[in-house]
């Protein structure tokens, strides 16, 4: 038996079709809202340490939020969505599979980013309830967006103690495929998030040139700005001159993962004491603190994925998905509390 209650209701319609929001609530756990436009997870209220709930996640109370953030010229901000077929960038718009050049919409400067400018983040996906959850599919026919073979996608919403994102998907033809959920946490429920503690289990990171594609191999972060191995409030090394720093105005990176580690990251707030501890069987996570932001520094982002540009780099993991195999990722997040930061 689940302890997971599930709610649907009418939350607007976009282009004639009519979107829903998904409530999924646990006694005296979380409360979580997401939308079967975007697979956006709309909302995510939390407890802090004196019981009290606020929402920890940034979110616009109406669809209309999320449509006009979509429209063609409008500052995106991928709030809660899913992102597809690839999240993070593509270096000038073009990669090569099977000896066949594929060319992709350019939505970022020269460069090719979560998917273009009509991805996944901007449809409506089909929704089932699943036991304690709610799962969404999306049929991405051959050719979208400039990506090759026809991607049945599925991504399920579930929780338990954790908020769990499970992700699959299937194609008839040759492909790359890197998925990802763009959720900005701020566990204060407000104000900035450059006092948060974060913890990152990765050794090494990969430096960008100016557009924000790695270049070279990925860097040590002992001695740099890049070093959350022990928890480190977000702001504290912001203002240093570190020339990656000054790329993003911020940080915008991919973080290699280190094997058989406890847990990917994790983030604390002083004044709440909400600790968030995030899981997954990806191999990077990208960081960002939230630098475009209409107020920076309002939420970050912790985006488990592949490593951007993957389809140009034959040496980093593959995201080629070919007929007959199954794309298949998990990632959670655990919301508790401390009242003070964990030690590592």
């Amino acid at each position: 038996m689940t302890l997971t209650e599930l709610s649907r209701e009418l939350f607007g319609r976009a282009g004639g079709t009519d979107v829903h929001r998904y409530t999924l609530s646990r006694p005296g756990g979380l409360t979580v809202r997401v939308l079967d436009y975007g697979g956006v997870i709309q909302s995510v209220a939390a407890p802090d340490l004196s019981g009290r709930r606020a929402d920890v996640v940034l979110g616009h109370p109406d669809l209309d939020g999320y449509v006009a953030n979509n429209r063609p010229g409008a500052a995106r901000v991928f709030l809660g969505a899913v992102i597809g077929r690839y999240a993070n960038r593509i270096a000038g718009g073009a990669f090569a599979l099977d000896g066949v050049l594929h060319r992709v919409p350019v939505n970022d400067g020269k460069n090719s980013l979560h998917g273009g400018p009509a991805g996944f983040d901007t449809r409506v996906w089909s929704a089932t309830p699943v036991g304690d959850g709610v799962r969404f599919t999306l049929v991405s026919p051959d050719g979208d967006q400039g990506y090759p073979g026809r991607l049945a996608v599925d991504v399920t919403y579930r929780l338990d103690s954790r908020l769990r994102i499970t992700y699959r998907a299937t194609t008839d033809a040759p492909t790359v495929v890197n998925l990802t959920n763009h959720t900005y946490w701020n566990l204060a429920g407000g104000g900035s998030v450059y006092d948060h503690s974060l913890s990152i289990t990765g050794r090494h990171y990969c430096p960008t040139d100016e557009d924000l594609i790695p270049a070279g191999d990925p860097a040590p972060v002992d001695g740099t700005p890049f070093d959350f191995r022990r928890p480190t409030p977000i702001g504290a090394r912001l203002g240093e001159p570190d020339p990656q720093l000054a790329i993003g105005r911020g940080y915008d990176h991919n973080w290699v993962l280190d094997d058989g580690a406890p847990f990917a990251a994790r983030a604390w707030e002083p004044t709440s004491g909400r600790l968030l501890t995030m899981w997954t069987t990806e191999p990077g996570l990208q960081f960002y603190s939230g630098n475009h932001l209409a107020s920076p520094g309002a939420g970050f982002a912790l985006e488990a994925q592949h490593f951007p540009d993957s389809p140009n780099r034959p040496d980093f993991p593959s995201t080629v998905l070919r007929p007959g195999e199954v794309y298949h990722q998990e990632t959670a997040f655990e919301l508790t509390t401390s009242e003070r930061p964990p030690v590592a």
